[in-house]
């Protein structure tokens, strides 16, 4: 059995690839997964809260899709605001390969899917969009968190999407208690069994 997470920087199983419909803004849309990324058969339940809860994104500016994996974020980030740029970053080097994959299958040239360290430290976001991986690990999760969220634009948000029993609630606290007075938490949505959380900066 292999070892292999989706949140494995180089995953050492054999590339097996799968094509899946989604709907992704509105539309039915032909994609490609894999082995050893996050949830290779559907887009997640939590994913598919978050699209449905969060509101529109800016037309123009950097948005954030932090842990990407094979990209319903981006790609649904990317179809809403084609004028914007959107920054896909994962640790997985295969999930990266396939967000590349499915941009150019939806003729999308506004996304870039990169390592955390590949995105400019003088870019700041517009918006941020993350499912994150809970399962890095509590410290893993928390440096993330104070890692870019500071990055976002005045008067920008973020939306994440946490399941309840994976600490969602203690997340909301943690954000609130930790990032500085200038940024605000709440619970805008729960739907089947998640929280969708709004990060505004002022």
């Amino acid at each position: 059995m292999s070892s292999d997470h989706y949140f494995s920087p180089a995953p050492g199983t054999v590339l097996k690839t799968r094509q899946i419909t989604v709907q992704l803004h509105g539309q039915d849309r032909l994609l490609t997964t894999a082995n050893s990324v996050f949830s290779p058969a559907h887009i997640d339940t939590g994913t598919e809260v978050l699209l449905k809860y969060a509101p529109e994104p800016p037309l123009t500016g950097h948005f954030l899709d932090l842990g990407c994996g094979w990209g319903p974020i981006a790609l649904h980030l990317a179809l809403a605001s084609p004028e914007a740029t959107i920054w896909a970053v994962d640790v997985n080097e295969r999930a990266l390969d396939l967000v590349r994959t499915n941009a150019a299958a939806l003729g999308l040239t506004n996304i870039k899917a990169v390592l955390a360290a590949d995105v400019p430290t003088d870019v700041s976001f517009s918006t941020i969009w993350s499912n994150p991986p809970i399962r890095v690990g509590k410290d893993e999760l928390h440096g993330l968190m104070q890692t870019w969220l500071p990055r976002l634009e005045p008067k920008a948000d973020a939306w994440l999407v946490i399941q309840r029993n994976l600490g969602s609630d203690s997340l909301q606290r943690w954000l609130a208690a930790e990032l500085p007075p200038h940024f605000e938490t709440t619970r805008e949505a729960i739907s089947k069994g998640f929280r969708v959380l709004q990060v505004h900066r002022d």
